[in-house]
């Protein structure tokens, strides 16, 4: 394993053409960890040279997204830094020069091979039922041929000489020491016809002009590893230290998908995930402060961060499991900050208006729905029926208040509440002492009574939800779903 000694600077290196993959997000987090952990610099720079994919917009949804999750960066977009610009697009005159090096060199040759004549030999491989092999027929040109047959206009795209007979071996702080043969790696593409570089080309170059020390990285980059070692090599410089992390696996054992769960981290933004909870559960896929923690801060990570405790096996997106760690975070907020996270889905649904974000019934329903929640967005299908004068009745509520004088049991209930200081001192006690002067159970007055309040049969105890309401709303429901019920007895 190499010990070099150079300062610790990491880099994530997204491209903008889409919103911030989750496993991108994790990736971003174990560098800005590393960062962190070691008092070295985290680096984010943008991959943008695909020019008909990328969007100002994804590039603004990548930067909220890891903001939203806690992750600042000390070089990079917004922050800027020494070894800028850090756009792909802006770097083009440097990676301009690596190209006239490596061609004077000899490491980076012109190859004439058209599309249809490689396609041509890959079907007839395929024909022979043996391996295509790149044809290197150009590796050999010379100089002064390839140069006219360039001045003559002939296409051609830039391939980078591989070395034959070589080991190229990469101490990897995850997956131990991988040796790649340099007699399995094609001379590769490193320029194409349109004068753009490729991406195995173009990060070995970033890598080295921002003097990056450790790369961590998702493990199927590994096979653009040794390419991008020969560019290090081709350049004379120390190449970086290499850390491969783990895919995520949905619950079906394959690399996570649409068809296995939400793949961009916008949408768990969207849908009411508290960042604390979503940063913990990354870290937990695939790395472990010890055998037993799983909920810490981000000092706790940062203290205890090594890429030693990285595992090499897939890591399993447990949609359950975060769900637990959304309600524990959930439950241990101060209700300050919960009635702030959860005040913007209430306006969504236009449930509340922005001027009602810090009234006391909100936060009296924050309060007797902080045990209840997994995510904040489910404040608003919980918290719906306690918005407006009366609530919508679902199937459950209506077969409650479809009981045998059901009608009585809440004309009973609100005649008694009427006598009643408010809030109720002993709302349970009251129901009780209807319940036994009707000879009924306390399930037989409870549920219609709260089927009549809320709509529905669950939520907090019916205390609080007559706080909520408030007297005159608590009432008015009642006596309407009484007078309701006693309508249509007489109709009948």
């Amino acid at each position: 394993m190499s010990t070099s000694s150079r300062p610790v600077r990491v880099r994530f290196a997204p491209s903008p053409t889409g919103m911030l993959h989750i496993g991108g997000a994790r990736t971003a987090l174990f560098n800005w960890a590393y960062a962190r952990s070691q008092g070295g610099k985290f680096l984010l720079r943008v991959e943008d040279t695909d020019t008909e994919r990328h969007s100002e917009q994804s590039l603004q949804s990548i930067l909220d997204s890891l903001r939203w999750l806690g992750l600042d960066w000390d070089e990079g977009p917004e922050v800027g830094g020494e070894y800028g610009p850090y756009f792909q697009s802006q770097r083009m005159e440097h990676y301009q020069q690596a190209m006239e090096r490596g061609l004077q060199e000899g490491w980076l040759y012109r190859c004439f091979a058209t599309p249809e004549e490689l396609q041509r030999q890959r079907e007839e491989a395929r024909a022979a039922k043996r391996n295509w092999k790149f044809d290197p027929r150009f590796r050999n040109l010379s100089a002064q041929e390839a140069e006219a047959r360039a001045q003559a206009g002939e296409a051609f795209v830039l391939r980078f000489r591989v070395p034959s007979g070589q080991s190229i071996v990469i101490d990897d702080h995850i997956r131990g020491q991988v040796v790649f043969s340099s007699d399995e790696v094609e001379d590769w593409v490193a320029v194409r016809p349109n004068c753009m570089p490729t991406y195995n080309f173009v990060c070995a170059l970033d890598d080295a002009a921002m003097e990056i020390s450790h790369v961590i990285r998702g493990e199927e980059h590994l096979v653009n590893t040794p390419k991008q070692i020969m560019v290090y090599q081709a350049l004379d410089l120390e190449p970086p230290q290499y850390a491969h992390v783990p895919l995520i696996l949905g619950k079906d054992g394959k690399k996570l998908s649409k068809r296995t769960g939400d793949t961009a981290l916008g949408d768990y933004i969207a849908k009411g995930y508290p960042a604390p909870a979503l940063f913990n559960f990354l870290c937990l896929l695939g790395f472990s402060i010890d055998d037993k923690t799983e909920i810490f801060s981000r000092e706790e990570l940062i203290q205890a961060f090594d890429l030693r405790r990285i595992s090499k096996a897939g890591a399993i997106f447990d949609t359950d499991k975060l769900h637990w760690l959304c309600g524990d975070f959930i439950r241990k907020m101060p209700l300050v900050e919960l009635r702030q996270a959860l005040a913007p889905f209430l306006q969504e649904a236009g449930l509340i208006d922005a001027d009602d974000s810090d009234s006391q019934p909100l936060n009296q329903l924050v309060a007797a729905f902080q045990e209840r929640l997994s995510l904040f967005s489910e404040i608003v299908p919980q918290a719906r029926g306690l918005f407006g004068e009366f609530p919508a009745y679902d199937e459950k509520a209506q077969k409650a208040l479809g009981g045998d004088n059901v009608g009585r049991i809440l004309g009973l209930v609100a005649a008694a509440l009427e006598q009643e200081s408010w809030p109720p001192a002993n709302f349970a006690g009251l129901v009780k002492e209807v319940a036994a002067a009707e000879e009924l159970g306390m399930g037989k007055v409870m549920k219609p009574v709260r089927a009549a309040l809320t709509g529905t049969l669950g939520g907090p105890d019916l205390g609080s939800v007559l706080q909520i309401l408030g007297r005159e709303r608590s009432l008015r429901r009642l006596k309407e779903c009484h007078l309701a019920l006693e309508d249509s007895l007489g109709q009948g």
